[in-house]
């Protein structure tokens, strides 16, 4: 049997780094996408900026061309920024856009034809628990996420007839330098008093509480499996709560919990 190639972007840590190194281990031949281009162990590294649709039409046409098929496509690059949205900067929503959802549709789109000659594939993007329960004082974070859950199930329809699935799988709070890396904001202190900051310490204590990576790798490598995943999917039977109850209760019960958590 031929060994499948996967393509998985913002690998160079976190999530990305432990689920290319669980596909690895799986059988798939995989290859990270990020702007470092780090090679880790048998997973080869290929410098990319996801915001650059030349840079990754150049990428996936390499992989390619060496190996003749893409099989899976794990969309994970991304980041966060925080702050009062009534004093967030446009260049900086707009960048927060660029990576988390640009990045995913370019990759998407880049990918889609080289699935199709494969006779079909998989996508999976992997978006946040923060879009089904929009996160005060990360509007901008939550509606990236939102935006690819979106994408998500549109492009599902599209792609269905070629045998390509897609779906999104929303992890919950989990502990990476992504929270370090995380852009802070906090104009606008002298009007909303301590709310932003203590909105942000629990924020950063819950993912620093939160799951590890590799149970993340370890949950997208089930979905990576399946012949029909779910179009979106989260894991962790407190998060799986969350989705359920976002589901069930009003919109407006629902987001005011949020807001006492985190506002």
């Amino acid at each position: 049997m031929e060994q499948k190639i996967a393509i998985v972007t913002g690998a160079s840590s976190g999530i990305g780094l432990a689920t290319a190194g669980k596909l690895s281990q799986n059988g798939y031949k995989v290859y990270s996408l990020s702007r470092s281009g780090k090679s880790e162990g048998s997973v080869s590294g290929m410098s990319c900026n996801v915001t650059s649709e030349e840079q990754v039409e150049s990428a996936f046409k390499a992989v390619f061309e060496k190996e003749g098929r893409i099989d899976l496509l794990v969309n994970n690059a991304g980041f966060g920024i925080s702050g009062a949205v009534e004093f967030t900067e446009l260049s900086q929503a707009k960048k927060q856009f660029d990576v988390n959802f640009f990045g995913c549709f370019v990759c998407c789109k880049a990918v889609c034809k080289y699935m199709r000659k494969n006779g079909g594939g998989k996508i999976i993007n992997i978006s946040s628990m923060a879009a089904p329960l929009s996160i005060p004082f990360q509007a901008f974070y939550s509606a990236s996420k939102s935006a690819v859950n979106s994408l998500t199930l549109a492009l599902a329809n599209e792609l269905r007839p070629f045998n390509i699935s897609v779906c999104a799988f929303m992890p919950g709070d989990v502990k990476t330098a992504f929270t370090s890396q995380r852009e802070k904001q906090e104009k606008g202190s002298e009007i909303y008093g301590e709310t932003i900051k203590k909105s942000l310490e629990q924020m950063e204590k819950d993912e620093q509480n939160g799951m590890s990576p590799e149970k993340i790798a370890d949950a997208v490598c089930l979905l990576a499996k399946r012949k029909h995943p779910k179009p979106l999917s989260t894991t962790g039977i407190n998060y799986k709560c969350f989705a359920v109850l976002s589901k069930i209760l009003p919109m407006s019960a629902v987001n005011r919990i949020v807001g006492i958590i985190y506002s």
